[in-house]
């Protein structure tokens, strides 16, 4: 959504009344409401990435897995039972 707004100054238009006219056509055209309802918005993760995200999970997992079946996990780390 690319809208260019523009308003030039007209025969005996002060400044003010000019700056005026422009705010009111910014606000028109829902620029300004549309940039702050997507100024949060989180960008959608790839496919690619998620199965990598996927992959290393379970990595950990399973890394998790074996060193608590050897009785080798590092002290102070405790896990939730679900």
């Amino acid at each position: 959504m690319v809208v260019n707004v523009s308003v030039s100054k007209q025969s005996n238009e002060s400044s003010t009344s000019l700056i005026r006219r422009f705010q009111k056509r910014v606000q028109g055209s829902g620029i300004l409401r549309h940039s702050r309802k997507i100024r949060y918005r989180a960008r959608t993760v790839s496919k690619f990435v998620r199965k990598k995200q996927a992959l290393k999970l379970l990595e950990k997992r399973a890394r998790y897995e074996e060193l608590s079946k050897l009785g080798k996990l590092p002290a102070g780390v405790e896990r939730r039972s679900s």
